[in-house]
C-alpha cells in the first residue's frame, strides 16, 4: 500500500522539479548556504508538488481508464478509495504550503499556492477538458519551482523571471513530445491536447518558438551574472542540439514515433543537464 501512496505522488516528476528548486536555492544563494532553509524549502516544496499530483490523479481517475499509460493505476483500477485519495492530496498540500510560509518566508508560500492553484484547477480541472492551451498556460505551475528556490533567498526580481522563463519555455516542447507519442491514447480519453486537435504537424511547428526562447534565456542568465561561462556554453549547445532534432522532425519522411522518443529523451536530459551546470557554475548575485 506505501508503493501506491508513493506511486500518487509521481516521484519522476517531484524528483525533477525537487533538482529545479535545488538549482534556483543555489543560484540566490552564490554558494553560502543556509543548509536548514535548502532543507525546510526542499520538503515543502516537494510536499506541494505531491499534493498537486495526487489531486491531478483523483481528478483525472475515470478519464486514466482509457489510456494504456495509466489505466493501470491505483485509482482506475480501484485499488484505492477516492476518497482516501483526495484527502491525502489536501493533507500534503497543507503540510507543504505551512512549511513554506512558517519555515521559509511568506513569498514561498504563495508561490506554493500559486502553483497549486494552477495546477489543480486551471489545468486539471478546466483546460486540461477543454482547451489546446492547457499545455502552455499549466506551465505556470511547472515553472514554479525554481522561483520558490530562489525567492527562499531573495525578492521576485530579474533571477526570479529567468528561472520562470526556463522552466516555463521547456515545458510544451518536452510534453508535446510525449503527447505525439501517445495521441491516439489522449484522442480516445478525450483530452483536447494540441497534436489531438490541430495534428502532429502542426504541435511540431509549435514546439519551435519554446525551444528557440530557451537560448537567449540562458544567454541573459550569464549576461546578469548569475552564471559562469560554462552554463552559457552548455545552455547554448543543449539548446541547438535539441533545436535542431526538433526541426529535423518536420522531414515529411521522418519516423515520428523515434523522433518523439528522442525528442523527449533529449529534453529530459537538457534539464537535468543545465541544473546541474547551473549549480556548479553559478555567480550568485551581482
Amino acid at each position: 500500500m506505501l508503493k501506491e501512496y508513493v506511486a500518487l505522488t509521481k516521484p519522476g516528476i517531484i524528483r525533477l522539479n525537487t533538482i529545479a528548486a535545488f538549482g534556483g536555492f543555489w543560484v540566490a544563494s552564490k554558494w553560502n548556504i543556509n543548509w536548514w532553509l535548502l532543507l525546510y524549502m526542499l520538503i515543502g516544496s516537494a510536499l506541494t508538488m505531491a499534493s498537486a499530483c495526487v489531486i491531478n490523479n483523483y481528478w483525472d481517475r475515470e478519464l486514466d481508464k482509457k489510456m494504456e499509460r495509466t489505466k493501470n493505476r491505483a485509482l482506475p483500477m480501484n485499488r484505492m478509495n477516492p476518497r482516501t485519495v483526495l484527502i491525502y492530496g489536501v493533507v500534503l498540500g497543507i503540510a507543504g504550503i505551512t512549511i513554506l510560509f512558517t519555515l521559509v518566508n511568506a513569498r514561498t508560500g504563495w508561490l506554493g499556492l500559486l502553483g497549486l492553484f494552477v495546477y489543480i484547477v486551471v489545468y486539471t480541472m478546466w483546460l486540461k477538458r477543454s482547451s489546446t492551451w492547457s499545455t502552455s498556460i499549466g506551465g505556470v505551475s511547472g515553472a514554479m519551482p525554481p522561483v520558490i528556490g530562489y525567492c527562499a533567498i531573495n525578492e521576485v526580481d530579474m533571477g526570479a523571471w529567468l528561472l520562470f522563463a526556463l522552466l516555463f519555455l521547456w515545458q510544451p516542447a518536452h510534453f508535446w513530445s510525449l503527447a505525439i507519442r501517445r495521441v491516439e491514447e489522449y484522442r480516445a480519453a478525450g483530452y483536447p491536447l494540441l497534436p489531438v486537435v490541430k495534428g502532429i504537424p502542426r504541435t511540431k511547428l509549435q514546439m519551435i518558438p519554446y525551444i528557440v526562447l530557451l537560448i537567449p534565456t540562458g544567454i541573459l542568465m550569464y549576461t546578469y551574472d548569475y552564471v559562469g561561462i560554462y552554463f552559457l556554453i552548455v545552455s547554448l549547445l543543449g539548446g541547438v542540439l535539441w533545436l535542431v532534432h526538433t526541426l529535423m522532425g518536420l522531414k515529411a519522411a521522418v519516423d515520428t514515433e523515434k523522433w518523439a522518443k528522442t525528442n523527449f529523451f533529449i529534453s529530459i536530459n537538457y534539464l537535468m543537464v543545465i541544473f546541474f551546470i547551473m549549480v556548479v557554475d553559478t555567480n550568485g548575485i551581482g
